[in-house]
Parts: structure tokens; sequence; C-alpha cells
């Protein structure tokens, strides 16, 4: 080899690329953080480290569909480790004072029977509590469930007379308009919503309807 050409041959350098399981986990961390973010949009939750299954609201008050519809729920639906969160809607008083007050303590002392009915029910499931005030029920109970990332929406339901029913199938999408109450959570809720009405006793079951499904017969 000519002896200039010695000068020109530089030491070589050694670069050493970071180590395999550095990327590995690196990548299942990324894929851990994407995963617990999906969890939690589609209902999921974690609390304390645990993992605690879907979040579902039950719209109550003190009538006997939305009883039926909390038994329904808790006996057909709920599993252990979800989160089930007791939704009582009220409208805007327009007196304020003491008579605000008196209002505010007996929603207060409901949802605590609510509560404790459920508990007695289903002690292992999470059960909390929630008032939404709104001069229209229909899309306070929307925006509440939509606010508190729900999966599954159940309500109520009245027997209709068979003239409202066929009122109803007349009037195909725009039954979200003038269907009610439960009608408007079923079409505009971004989560599942179910609405739940008890058949007679001598019948038995319930009817469920859903956005694709109305008055399906759940034998129970």
């Amino acid at each position: 080899m000519p002896r200039f050409c010695l000068n020109r041959i530089r030491p070589l350098v050694r670069v050493r690329s970071p180590p395999i399981h550095s990327k590995n986990h690196a990548n299942f961390t990324s894929s851990n953080t994407d995963h617990e973010e999906k969890k939690e949009n589609s209902g999921d939750v974690m609390k304390a480290g645990v993992m605690i299954g879907r979040k579902i609201m039950i719209v109550v008050d003190s009538s006997v569909e939305s009883k039926n519809a909390l038994q329904w729920a808790l006996t057909h639906t709920v599993q252990s480790q979800d989160m089930v969160i007791l939704l009582y809607v009220k409208k805007p008083s327009k007196q304020g004072g003491e008579c605000n007050k008196g209002t505010n303590s007996r929603v207060s002392e409901f949802l605590s029977s609510m509560k404790k009915l459920c508990q007695l029910k289903r002690p292992e499931v999470h059960i909390e509590v929630a008032v939404a005030e709104d001069k229209e029920k229909g899309p306070a109970i929307v925006g509440e469930a939509k606010k508190r990332g729900v999966a599954m929406l159940i309500l109520g339901q009245k027997k209709r007379s068979i003239a409202w029913r066929l009122m109803m199938m007349w009037a195909g999408n725009r039954i979200a308009v003038a269907g009610g109450v439960v009608e408007y959570c079923i079409q505009n809720a971004g989560c599942m919503a179910i609405a739940v009405r008890r058949k007679s006793k001598k019948v038995g079951g319930y009817l469920i309807t859903t956005k694709r499904q109305k008055d399906f017969w759940l034998l129970a």
C-alpha cells in the first residue's frame, strides 16, 4: 500500500445502538397508555389502581317505571366491576329561599334511599348519585351521560296507547322530537340507551327498547 494512503486511514469508531429491550419497553408503555385511554373513553374507569368496568347511568324518580328499570338493570345488566350512576333530573325552581332548600333536601333523601337499595341488592357494585337541573329533561339526561362518559343509559318507560304507537311509527325519525323524554334520549344519546318497561304480572318479563329494537320481549 502506498505510504501517502496510510495517513488517510482513520480508526473505526463503534457506535452502539440502543438495547432492543428498551425499544420494546417504550412500545409496550405506549401501547398500554393507548389501551387505557381507549378503555376510559369507552366507559371503563381506573380507580385506585383497580379496573372498574362500565359506567352505567340509570335515570331515577319516584315513578313505578323508574323503579322497574332500576330493578331490571341491577339483575340483568350491571356486573360486579361496573359503576352505577343514579341520575335525578329536576326543573329549576321559580321560588328561591326555603322552598328551594326543601326541594333539594327531598331530592337528597330520595337519592340516598335509592343508593341504599342498590347497595343492598348489589353490595359489590360502586354506586354514585347525581342531580341535573334543566327545563328540558331529555337534553339534560343526554348531556349528563356525555359529560360523565357512560357506556350505557337506562330509563323507565310508561305503557303507551295503541294510537300513540301508531303515531310514532308514522313519525319515523321525527320520534326524537315529538316522542317524549325516553324517545329523545334513545335517539340522541352518544352511548347505548335502553328503555325498560315491565310487562303485566300475568305475562311477566320486560319490554326493551333501543335505537334498533322496539318492544323486545325479554322473559325474566
